[in-house]
């Protein structure tokens, strides 16, 4: 992973939100695309110490990292404590696919009450806990932003975006969360 310290960070200094809902810049992170064919499946969740999930809108959580299901061979892997992902991937022996995209991606971290109807306003996903429960993960997007979300807990949401879409991003959820404050008071 290249070094994410020398290189300044999208939404450095941002913070948004309203009486319902917080939203703010998630930590560095190191990321990976990852491809692989379903017999890989097995050693590449070995070395990187996590079950990849096969199952759509799924995700896998150990540690500070995650392993979220984007479609039959295709994952993105975060970890938050910024390990390099490339070469873990490469320890399993496994045909796969691994590419860094640390500095592609950031991260907003939505949260509170009204964060399933800050995502609302400008996402077609529903985000509702019955349809998006905990652990829930999904390619969609966000006004015209190509985002993945990744429930956490039942009031926060990461939103990955691009970096290049991401002060895009970030004011969108920022209408979204005055309008959720409005319609909670």
């Amino acid at each position: 992973m290249a070094d994410l310290a020398t290189r300044k960070l999208p939404l450095a200094g941002r913070h948004g939100g309203s009486s319902t809902v917080r939203l703010m810049p998630a930590a560095p992170a190191s990321r990976i695309s990852l491809r692989a064919p379903a017999d890989s499946v097995g050693a590449l969740s070995q070395a990187l110490g996590l079950q990849l999930p096969t199952r759509p809108k799924t995700s896998a959580s150990a540690n500070g990292r995650h392993a979220l299901w984007l479609g039959p061979d295709e994952w993105l892997v975060i970890d938050e404590n910024g390990a390099e992902l490339v070469g873990l991937a490469a320890s399993a022996g496994a045909l796969h696919s691994a590419t860094d995209v640390s500095h592609r991606n950031t991260a907003v971290i939505v949260s509170g009450p009204g964060a399933e109807a800050t995502l609302a306003a400008g996402c077609p996903q529903d985000v509702s806990l019955i349809a998006f429960p905990v652990g829930a993960c999904s390619r969609t997007l966000l006004g015209k932003a190509e985002v993945v979300i990744l429930r956490l807990d039942e009031e926060t949401f990461r939103v990955e975006v691009w970096r290049s879409f991401s002060d895009f991003a970030f004011g969108l959820l920022a209408e979204g969360a005055e309008d959720a404050s409005i319609r909670a008071g």
